[in-house]
């Protein structure tokens, strides 16, 4: 059973960072492509970044040059890096592997 739980989530002030963590089991994670998504209220989920097994990324425009996404194969964990904060990233953000599963979410809120 596929499993992802997120974390690292919090409120931060305008121009702050966090880094976000999510551990997969129930995968052979190092095969698979993961992914980052938010959903604020009254949006749909979006997709914010992407890692390829092979290490690639992809980033929305709205966040290219502010967040990085980055792996860890042996702790079967996706992080995303998030710098220069702004309330437009205020969201819950999830982790996806591909596939229908996914995680309770983290809350970001970026407020003064």
């Amino acid at each position: 059973q596929v499993q992802l739980v997120e974390s690292g989530g919090g409120l931060v002030q305008p121009g702050g960072s966090l880094r976000l963590s999510c551990a997969a089991q129930g995968i052979i994670f190092r095969a698979y492509t993961m992914h980052w998504h938010r959903q604020s209220p009254g949006k749909q989920r979006e997709l914010v970044a992407t890692i390829t097994y092979g290490g690639s990324t992809y980033y929305a425009n709205s966040v290219k040059g502010r967040f990085t996404i980055s792996r860890d194969n042996a702790k079967n964990t996706v992080y995303l890096q998030m710098n220069s904060l702004q309330p437009d990233d205020t969201a819950v953000y999830y982790c996806n592997a591909g596939g229908p599963n996914w995680g309770q979410g983290t809350q970001v809120t970026v407020s003064s």
